[in-house]
């Protein structure tokens, strides 16, 4: 969850741990496998919401 009360940041939020769990969680043989994809996954997210900071996306 997010820090603050905004519903739709919030539902984002737990849109995202839901992905995350859906899709890494079963998939992964132990914890560091685990860590390298979430960060991988923020790598991903970050590059593309900051191109959308210039865009229309």
């Amino acid at each position: 969850m997010t820090d603050g009360y905004d519903c739709y940041q919030n539902a984002l939020a737990e849109r995202i741990n839901g992905i995350l769990k859906l899709e890494f969680l079963h998939k992964c043989k132990n914890l560091d496998e685990l860590k390298d994809l979430v960060d991988e996954s923020i790598v991903i997210y970050t590059q593309a919401t900051s191109k959308c900071e210039f865009q229309d996306c």
